[in-house]
């Protein structure tokens, strides 16, 4: 088939970035043509929370990637959506994760539908925003009123969408396994990556910190004298989207300073395995939540979990077999930490991982996509 994604992709970084490269890389696998559409500019300098969008990597050499469209320009999603149009590729898969993006990417899909050979399937991340704002129903109205089908990775994203249009076409997917990390490495060769001292355990938080993610829950757990005699140390990995002053706070309030670690810049891809390899179990204490790319890198390098119970989190980390599905306060995460410790449950859980991550293939993805088109 002809692909066409329109979605972040180098240059830019992040989740939505590294997604998008893979689900391209996977329609190659599969023998399909396909080329990605992605931003000139994806969000003025103001708008954007972080210290840059930007890649730092090399432009990968086996994808064809084209910046050109611009979210905040009207003119420009004209001439691209006419531009795709006439292109004809049979599907045009769009990634859906913030309202702002509706204008842009609304537009341009009514224009390329308007060739009535190409069907636009939009991979949803959230529709409800995690941050909500005024007008974002507005907006989620003229998307969704221009797309052909939906492909959903978690049940709550899937009801959502009830809200808008209950008749359009839409499959309950899963998120994929983020298998582009590169290779596990042991627990000491990453801690001496890292140069952290192998005396002790760690957990980790990783990803952009931002309210809705919980880390003060869990500095707040973290202070529980129960956990303080623990051997334990709290790596934070990602950088600050809002103000780290409270989070500071919290931890000189607790006298947290030897025991959590904070590497609050941006993680390059190369970088990751070390995070992830040097933990023992990997801590998300959402307060809200859809589905998580986290769990999905945490599945490639099989490490246990912990979660709250919000959103889509506990369909793909099943309680008692990958880890904890416990509620979004200090104490229910300290008790989940305990049991894991006290009963040394790690290789029972990386057990039930190995066995889980089977259910997250990208073959599976581009098999769901296919499968929608065929109903559209």
């Amino acid at each position: 088939m002809k692909i066409t994604l329109l979605s972040t992709a180098y240059p830019y970084r992040g989740g939505i970035a590294v997604f998008t490269e893979r689900l391209a890389r996977a329609f190659q696998d599969a023998g399909d043509k396909v080329n990605i559409s992605t931003f000139s500019l994806q969000y003025p300098s103001f708008l954007f929370p972080g210290k840059s969008q930007y890649s730092t990597s090399e432009k990968p050499k086996d994808l064809e990637v084209i910046s050109e469209v611009n979210s905040v320009n009207p003119i420009n999603w004209l001439r691209i959506g006419f531009k795709i149009k006439k292109q004809e590729p049979d599907i045009l898969i769009l990634k859906y994760w913030i309202p702002f993006m509706s204008p842009c990417l609304g537009t341009i899909s009514r224009i390329v539908k308007s060739n009535k050979h190409t069907k636009v399937i939009v991979v949803v991340d959230n529709l409800i925003p995690h941050e909500k704002r005024i007008g974002d129903n507005l907006l989620n109205s003229y998307f969704v009123d221009s797309v052909d089908g939906f492909l959903t990775m978690s049940k709550s994203v899937y009801d959502d969408l009830d809200q808008f249009d209950e008749n359009k076409k839409k499959i309950l997917g899963v998120h994929p396994l983020y298998d582009n990390f590169g290779v596990s490495k042991t627990k000491e060769e990453a801690l001496d990556s890292l140069k952290l001292d192998k005396s002790f355990n760690y957990m980790l938080f990783f990803g952009v910190v931002r309210k809705y993610k919980g880390l003060d829950i869990l500095l707040e757990a973290f202070a529980d004298e129960r956990l303080k005699k623990k051997n334990l140390r709290l790596i934070v990995a990602g950088e600050f989207y809002e103000d780290e002053k409270p989070y500071l706070d919290l931890i000189d309030k607790y006298n947290l300073s030897e025991s959590v670690i904070l590497a609050t810049n941006f993680i390059p891809d190369d970088e990751v395995v070390n995070y992830f390899c040097a933990a023992d179990i990997i801590v998300q204490p959402y307060r809200n939540a859809t589905q998580s790319g986290v769990t999905q890198i945490a599945y490639h390098f099989e490490k246990p979990m912990l979660v709250t119970d919000v959103g889509g989190l506990k369909e793909i980390v099943p309680h008692n077999k990958v880890g904890y599905v416990c509620e979004p306060t200090s104490g229910s995460v300290v008790d989940a930490i305990l049991d894991f410790y006290n009963n040394d449950k790690e290789q029972q859980f990386i057990q039930g991982v190995i066995e889980e991550k089977n259910k997250y293939s990208w073959s599976k993805m581009i098999e769901n996509i296919k499968n929608l088109y065929q109903q559209l």
